[in-house]
């Protein structure tokens, strides 16, 4: 398309700064409250606007994408994971899709070794107790949590995500595993000292802590199913900062009630916001609100990744992190 102040729509609040550079760019649209758009007022937007720039949070299906005006030509997602959206759908309309790849990647790794040590540790129980004034003192047996130094960690989903838990991990004296859908390059494998399981029964059998770092897609949903989680330790730990999807929540739930499994520290849930109440009243358990990426200077860099999007195409060119079906 030829260089024009284009159409963008925003479906959620962003960083000041963001928002200020995308005004001076674009005829934007911004949102005075950040709540989630609700359909309709999605339809609406992507009617007669050339670019939409959503979140996680929408659910841009083929529904959505085929009441889309013809000048539609660009979806640049605020955001690595483009599950919510239907890619396909959107490139047979000739509408690019663009996301935000490798920003989150420290801040979502940082949070998971947090929820490591907040569900073997038991920090969050510490913390519920000192908020109630209900301690006591010091004493041996008080609060005996596990060491993470010396244990095996099975990270699931071996990108980049996934390789700087590695390092971290490693950092803290644990033994690291990994499964994914490629085996990585031997000089990567080196640098972080993994071991690669083929076989993801296998590696489950034998881990002490495993964290859930692949995508959500149709060969991941459930993935850690009844089957598989039952193959773990009693002794183990789960931990998810990737798409709540790929674990059967209610199959964890059963377990962790049952002390099949020592804990789960969850940043995000099956069903979104709507979080198993039965997940709350279990004290094994740490829960976040989807904070993984949460950081300030996270979020403005997804921001200026964005900008650069939607300014390449205006420009003519296509986004540099545009994202085909092939990559998913």
């Amino acid at each position: 398309m030829p260089s024009k102040r284009l159409s963008v729509v925003v479906t959620r609040r962003l960083p000041d700064v963001v928002e200020t550079r995308l005004s001076e760019l674009f005829d934007v649209r911004l949102r005075d409250d950040d709540t989630p758009m609700s359909r309709a007022a999605l339809v609406a937007a992507i009617q007669d606007a050339d670019v939409l720039v959503p979140t996680v949070t929408d659910t841009i299906d083929a529904g959505l994408i085929g009441q889309a005006g013809e000048r539609l030509k660009l979806i640049a997602n605020f955001g690595a994971g483009v599950d919510h959206i239907d890619v396909d759908t959107a490139r047979s309309r000739g509408i690019l899709v663009s996301n935000t790849p490798g920003v989150v990647t420290e801040d979502t790794a940082d949070m998971v070794m947090a929820l490591i040590l907040g569900v073997t540790r038991r920090i969050p129980e510490g913390l519920s107790v000192m908020q109630a004034g209900n301690w006591r003192g010091w004493a041996p047996t008080a609060f005996l949590g596990g060491r993470i130094g010396g244990k095996r960690l099975g990270i699931l989903g071996m990108g980049r995500i996934g390789q700087a838990v590695a390092r971290r991990a490693r950092a803290f004296g644990m033994q690291v595993h990994y499964h994914n859908r490629r085996r990585l390059r031997p000089e990567i494998e080196e640098s972080v000292e993994a071991t690669y399981w083929e076989s993801l029964d296998q590696m489950l059998a034998r881990m002490d802590v495993v964290s859930v770092n692949c995508p959500h897609t149709p060969a991941t949903f459930h993935l850690l199913n009844a089957r598989r989680l039952q193959l773990m330790k009693p002794s183990a730990v789960v931990v998810n900062t990737s798409r709540g999807e790929v674990i059967d929540e209610n199959a964890l739930v059963r377990m962790l009630r049952a002390g099949e499994l020592a804990g789960a520290g969850l940043d995000v849930y099956e069903r979104g916001v709507d979080v198993n109440p039965e997940l709350r009243d279990l004290a094994n358990v740490v829960l976040l609100p989807h904070m993984g990426s949460a950081t300030r200077e996270g979020r403005v860099e997804m921001g200026e990744k964005v900008i650069i999007n939607v300014k390449t195409f205006a420009d003519g060119h296509r986004p540099p992190d545009q994202v085909v079906p092939a990559m998913l």
